[in-house]
């Protein structure tokens, strides 16, 4: 992300929730959208979900490696992070990656996840980014969105147990930015580290090049340059909300009239 101009006025920190569920298209989006924001949740007492839509499996650059495996790894690759961002279950829909669909099924699914969860806040993609690219980003926002709506209203799938209203949507990679969570030093650290977590990742989405990496975790080129974009990206995301330089932060659009 570059700059992200604010569209009026941009509050600072929710209280920290009790419980919150992060919902990404595929393992390592929540973490590039919400890592540090979890973290700090979670040392203050949250009790943080992870769902993950797809399984992953055409995330590589690499013709000759087995889907199958890969979202196996996957799967792997992101418990981990979700322990490295300070624990919290995570719940994998295992929907073929690049195949998503926000469509009737996808929903009640998601819808079931909340109503079962009852999180006071949940955080997914922003589905109105424009120019979005990635299909399963876009669809996986329109189910962030819909499901809300539908665990909160008891006529939407009475099948699925009580209906549950979150207090607080919150939206990353958003165009217009209402809200920034600041991150310290330290959930800066935890979303690094969350990331690097995810190893089948390393050469095609951090930049990281395991050949010429360093054994010491965090000293490689590779991560030290994921290190610098992620500090300069958060600085940005801290200045919306006028936090002063080094001060780190989050943006999202916020939304609490559900």
């Amino acid at each position: 992300m570059g700059d992200l101009p604010a569209h009026g006025p941009v509050t600072l920190d929710l209280p920290v929730p009790v419980s919150a569920l992060a919902m990404g298209a595929h393992p390592d989006d929540v973490e590039f959208g919400c890592g540090a924001t979890l973290a700090k949740w979670a040392a203050g007492g949250c009790r943080v979900h992870h769902l993950v839509l797809t399984d992953g499996s055409k995330g590589t650059w690499d013709v000759e490696e087995d889907p199958a495996a890969l979202a196996e790894r996957r799967r792997a690759e992101q418990i981990e992070a979700a322990r490295r961002l300070g624990g919290g279950d995570v719940i994998f829909l295992g929907l073929p990656d690049g195949e998503l669909q926000s469509g009737l099924a996808e929903r009640r699914a998601v819808c079931e996840v909340i109503r079962r969860i009852r999180p006071e806040v949940v955080l997914g993609h922003d589905p109105w980014r424009r120019y979005r690219l990635h299909p399963d980003h876009r669809h996986a926002g329109w189910l962030a969105v819909d499901a809300v709506v539908g665990a909160r209203d008891p006529g939407f799938s009475p099948d699925l147990g009580q209906a549950h209203r979150p207090s607080a949507l919150l939206l990353w990679e958003a165009d217009e930015p209402n809200h920034v969570e600041e991150a310290g030093a330290g959930a800066a650290a935890a979303k690094l580290s969350a990331l690097v977590a995810h190893r089948s990742q390393h050469r095609t989405t951090l930049g990281i090049d395991e050949d010429r990496q360093s054994e010491v975790e965090g000293t490689g080129n590779g991560i030290e340059a994921l290190r610098r974009r992620l500090e300069r990206q958060l600085g940005t995301h801290g200045r919306l909300a006028g936090l002063a330089h080094p001060a780190l932060g989050e943006a999202f659009r916020l939304i609490t009239d559900l």
